[in-house]
């Protein structure tokens, strides 16, 4: 008995075994999350993902390049969705969506199907993430996801060591130096470790540690398959480690361990004698160079607001409406409701700056003046510190569709240094209470087309 693997995209696998074939964290879009665009580029033939029959589905958590509703809709209704999420809202949406067998995953509570043993382990945030131990064949496959490892559960897992195979999340995003591009700093080099490739940003240093422990016969580069609009300074700024850096490290952590690089619709056979190439996802159809790299760059300027607010289409008359009403005063009630962190900036009086871009680049500015949980709009006050600009059609987008912050192009100036990021005032009314608006705005223009 052998185990087949295939890459879909992203955090997306196909494991087929025995005549039994279940998926993990499935995509099928490009671009996903609104504008996580497929790196290496791919395209998918919807028409095959629709007959194609599917055992069971596993999401290992509930954000959206994980748990997409516009990629489950192509699936047939009656599959099983086994998902890892504390929150009922999500199954509630999911079994709307159509789907008559929606499940809950628990932590180290094994699901047997067919030749497959698959088991939820924890994750350092347990209350977002979880990772998968899946045996079947002989083998054991530990798929990390995007998730940052529990010490607790390293223990645990180094009792099955040595591991056939880890898929580990092997990029680290920067997502708080591209909203406060003003407070970032280049990461220290990694010159000592590995000579041959100077400047590079230091990786984990509970990475060795971790991969060790593991001891795995094989690991794949996982996850973080995608990067932003071909003209987005994001893709030089987000997305600090390469393939290349990720494979040099391992190498001097594990020189018995192999890296396998999986691009879309990759496929191998796997046995306890090793890898064999397979025939490839026939519903994933490379486009273009497929041995891409990421293009780090530290340091680079930022664009300003402006000029990426021109990149994106004109609102119609009424979303405009809705957002610049959201900046006058439904902004100003939803951060009422809330309670403020207390040790945060905004908790002594202070002002804050709010400027919005239309397509033409042109801003609309906001000044309030705030206090603990109260805040009024004040145009009238100084230039503020701490001041927000974000585009009107992501803002928009926030609003109405679900977008989340890494993609919205938010940026923050003026910040302290020892303040939270997420406690800017705009974050915190567009996030605060939003768990699966994504999904939610997904169903919704899924239902209108129906």
């Amino acid at each position: 008995m052998t185990l087949k693997i295939s890459r879909i995209l992203h955090a997306g696998y196909v494991f087929e075994c025995a005549g039994r074939r279940i998926v993990f964290d499935p995509i099928f879009e490009n671009p996903f999350s609104r504008n996580c665009h497929a790196f290496p580029a791919v395209r998918f033939d919807l028409e095959q993902i629709r007959a194609l029959p599917v055992d069971a589905v596993f999401i290992s958590h509930f954000h959206d390049d994980h748990c997409s509703f516009e990629s489950l809709d192509l699936l047939d209704r009656a599959t099983p969705i086994y998902l890892y999420c504390h929150f009922e809202e999500l199954f509630a949406l999911i079994r709307e969506l159509g789907f008559s067998d929606v499940r809950s995953l628990k932590v180290d509570q094994a699901v047997q199907l067919g030749p497959f043993e698959i088991i939820p382990r924890r994750a350092l945030d347990a209350d977002v993430d979880s990772m998968f131990q899946l045996r079947a064949a002989g083998l054991n496959v530990l798929n990390v996801v995007d998730a940052w490892m529990d010490p607790e559960t390293l223990e645990q897992l180094k009792a099955y060591a040595p591991w056939d195979m880890v898929l580990w999340p092997f990029q680290t995003m920067r997502e708080v130096d591209v909203i406060a591009p003003s407070r970032a700093s280049s990461a220290p080099a990694l010159s000592s470790q590995l000579p041959q490739l100077p400047q590079l940003p230091q990786l984990p240093e509970e990475w060795p540690q971790q991969l060790q422990a593991l001891a795995p016969r094989y690991v794949v580069p996982s996850s973080c398959q995608f990067v932003q609009e071909p003209w987005s300074w994001y893709n030089h700024a987000m997305f600090p480690v390469t393939y290349r850096q990720f494979a040099a490290a391992l190498g001097e952590w594990l020189p018995q361990t192999q890296v396998v690089r999986m691009n879309p619709s990759v496929s191998f056979t796997f046995s306890e004698q090793g890898l064999v190439a397979a025939e490839p996802l026939s519903w994933v159809i490379p486009v273009g160079e497929q041995d891409v790299d990421f293009d780090y760059r530290p340091g680079l300027t930022p664009p300003p607001t402006a000029q990426i607010a021109q990149h994106f289409a004109a609102l119609t008359p009424e979303q405009s409406a809705l957002a610049r009403e959201f900046c006058r005063t439904g902004l100003l009630e939803k951060y009422r409701e809330m309670e403020l962190p207390e040790e945060s900036y905004f908790a002594a009086p202070c002002g804050w700056q709010l400027r919005v871009y239309d397509h033409t680049g042109r801003a609309e500015q906001f000044r309030y003046r705030i206090h603990a949980d109260q805040i009024e709009r004040d145009d009238s006050i100084a230039t503020p510190l701490w001041q927000t600009e974000i585009p009107l059609a992501k803002l928009y987008a926030g609003l109405a569709l679900g977008e989340s912050l890494t993609s919205m192009y938010v940026r923050i100036s003026g910040a302290p240094a020892d303040a939270d990021i997420v406690d800017d005032p705009l974050i915190r009314c567009l996030f605060n209470d939003a768990f699966a608006a994504y999904q939610a705005a997904q169903l919704k223009r899924l239902q209108a087309v129906r």
